[in-house]
């Protein structure tokens, strides 16, 4: 098996596991959210394909497509073979072209994850972004949890507002307004943690608000949480 073929299998697989990760921590229902992974060193993408339960997911059923979100089912290997893979009749997540958005113009992000997860997309409905006031968020955001701006369905007008929305914050998680969460990793499974943590911190300040205001961090305290958690801690 070629090089670019290994790569692809190995992402659809993790793609395809990642998907429990969703459900084990209750961020999505019936067949809402998806998460993405970049084929690395190509212009390919790996999504969770429209419609299909998560307890059907295999590898296999993992739609591969350009960053432009145009499925892809053959590829042409380093020695000239032409090799094909995966089910024509099936679509890639309707959230595919934001996923594609987000990759062409974030080369540093390597997944991207969409969930409807009850807390962080109550926020969202309101309009609010969450506001750091805990040592957590400091470590993991480095500041709030932004809001971005209403798009709609369909092409790739959520990507745009994901973009101009996180592309000066320290937060892989951008909480698109009356729709719900979306965040970035340096892979998949970063992403995937990116939307675990922000559904966290979205119910526990949630929770501190109906017991009354919450105590701001300053921001030079939030700099250093940031700081050693990302370049320190675990190291």
């Amino acid at each position: 098996m070629s090089a670019l073929l290994e790569t692809i299998a190995k992402v659809r697989k993790d793609v395809c596991e990642l998907h429990a990760e969703l459900t084990r921590y209750g961020l999505v229902v019936w067949t809402a959210g998806n998460v993405s992974g970049r084929i690395p060193g190509h212009e390919l993408m790996v999504i969770k394909p429209s419609g299909v339960s998560y307890d059907d997911l295999t590898p296999d059923l993992m739609v591969v497509t350009d960053l432009y979100g145009v499925p892809v089912s053959s590829v042409t290997t380093e020695v000239g073979e032409t090799v094909q893979w995966g089910n024509p009749n099936l679509s890639p997540s309707s959230d595919t072209a934001a996923h594609a958005y987000v990759y062409r113009n974030m080369p540093e992000v390597g997944g991207v994850v969409h969930t409807h997860s009850t807390y962080a997309t109550a926020w969202a409905a309101r309009g609010e972004e969450i506001p750091c006031v805990l040592t957590m968020m400091g470590d993991e955001f480095g500041g709030p949890i932004p809001v971005g701006p209403f798009a709609l369905i369909g092409d790739d007008s959520i990507g745009h507002g994901i973009v101009e929305t996180l592309k000066n914050s320290h937060s892989p998680a951008v909480l698109m307004q009356n729709h719900g969460p979306f965040t970035i990793g340096k892979d998949a499974r970063a992403a995937v943690k990116a939307a675990v943590m922000c559904e966290e911190v979205a119910k526990t300040v949630h929770v501190s608000r109906q017991l009354g205001e919450p105590q701001a961090i300053d921001q030079a305290k939030i700099a250093s949480l940031y700081d050693r958690y990302q370049n320190v801690y675990g190291r």
